[in-house]
């Protein structure tokens, strides 16, 4: 833990060992970080997703995100379940995403994954975000400095995930 951050005791059940949010909120490193958290971690792997400035050379101004709240936070229960199936000594699963108008440099999604080992935190926490980018229902419509707007199709989140740029 963090001492320069003030701590949230969080207590989840020792099967669920995480925390799932859909909010219009800005999402807060620190707390996702604490919701990580476990005297068992030797590792916690935090992935920040934020808004950039531009798509294949297009200055972009703002995104606009909208999911269907229920079945998303099902979707990252789901994530959870795997990533314990697949490393089952995973301590803490996190994921929070915001919905709403987001502009550049503004935190998207957060992805945080605490395990005994780094190898499998950063192995779950990738599986949590690629997974999340194919399977929740979030979209994502992108404003751009010309005016123009164009929502992004799950196949366009893998194809940019293919090139690293998630």
């Amino acid at each position: 833990m963090n001492p320069a951050v003030p701590s949230r005791i969080v207590s989840p059940a020792p099967t669920t060992g995480g925390d799932f949010a859909i909010t219009f909120a800005p999402l807060c490193l620190p707390t996702v970080y604490n919701l990580a958290d476990d005297g068992a971690n030797g590792a916690i792997v935090l992935m920040s997703g934020t808004v950039r400035n531009k798509t294949d050379d297009r200055p972009v101004l703002y995104l606009e995100y909208q999911a269907y709240e229920p079945m998303a936070v099902q979707v990252f229960k789901a994530i959870a379940a795997d990533i314990r199936r697949q490393w089952p000594d995973t301590n803490r699963v996190v994921i929070h995403h915001r919905t709403g108008r987001l502009t550049i440099g503004e935190i998207s999604v957060l992805v945080a994954v605490g395990c005994p080992h780094r190898g499998e935190a950063f192995a779950a926490c990738r599986y949590a975000i690629d997974t999340l980018k194919h399977n929740a229902p979030i979209w994502k419509k992108e404003h751009f400095a010309d005016g123009a707007s164009e929502w992004v199709s799950i196949g366009a989140c893998e194809m940019e995930s293919d090139r690293g740029n998630i």
